[in-house]
């Protein structure tokens, strides 16, 4: 699990093919690699890729066939700029909110407009995603947790401000930019309680009990 705060940036340096699948090498200077291990989680523009290969200021994953197919990884050149979030700990501080590192979709930027010293995106909404999304919830954009500020019924606009752009690869995004999407985790847990094939005879969760409880 990650919290969408990104802790530092690093390039795609090599790309291995390996039959139908991909071997990366992501170098970072900036991350602290000091408490990795093999087989640790690190999060690559919201992706989630397990440690294979570590060295001083670098780490080897491997990128299946099925991530290939639903991320952007099998269109990333060497170079390419990469977000990273290494696994939270118990400890850690919830910054953004939680973040599985499992990609929903892929979503493209449609504008971009000066706001003072921040900046408004609008991207895409995939109408399949569509009903995850709300206004001031939570999504991430290739790792970052952001906050929805607008939503309309095929896009939704975030708010970036100068730390953001500045920590992150949001600030090379340009119009036509595609971007790695994930909607925020406890949609997708309340929409499979609230389903009726949940593969539960009585879940015990209903519209009456969310709004009784708060959550609506």
């Amino acid at each position: 699990m990650f919290t969408g705060i990104i802790e530092a940036t690093g390039k795609l340096s090599a790309v291995q093919q390996r039959g139908t699948d991909i071997t990366v090498t992501i170098d970072s200077q900036s991350l602290d690699f000091s408490d990795v291990k093999l087989g640790d989680s690190i999060a690559s523009n919201g992706v989630c890729l397990t440690v294979t290969k570590l060295c001083k200021h670098s780490f080897d994953a491997d990128v299946s066939s099925e991530t290939l197919a639903h991320t952007l990884f099998g269109q990333y050149k060497t170079g390419q700029r990469i977000n990273l979030e290494k696994a939270m700990l118990p400890t850690t501080r919830m910054g953004g909110h939680l973040v599985s590192g499992h990609v929903d979709g892929v979503s493209s930027v449609t504008k971009i407009e000066a706001s003072g010293r921040a900046w408004h995106i609008w991207l895409t909404l995939p109408s399949a995603l569509a009903h995850y999304i709300a206004a001031k919830g939570s999504v991430t954009i290739d790792g970052v947790s952001l906050t929805v500020n607008e939503l309309s019924s095929d896009a939704f606009r975030l708010t970036i401000v100068p730390h953001t752009a500045e920590q992150t690869t949001i600030s090379q995004l340009k119009v036509g930019s595609q971007v790695h999407l994930e909607v925020d985790l406890i949609a997708r847990y309340l929409e499979r309680l609230l389903s009726k094939d949940n593969g539960s005879a009585n879940s015990g969760v209903s519209m009456a009990l969310l709004a009784q409880r708060g959550f609506l």
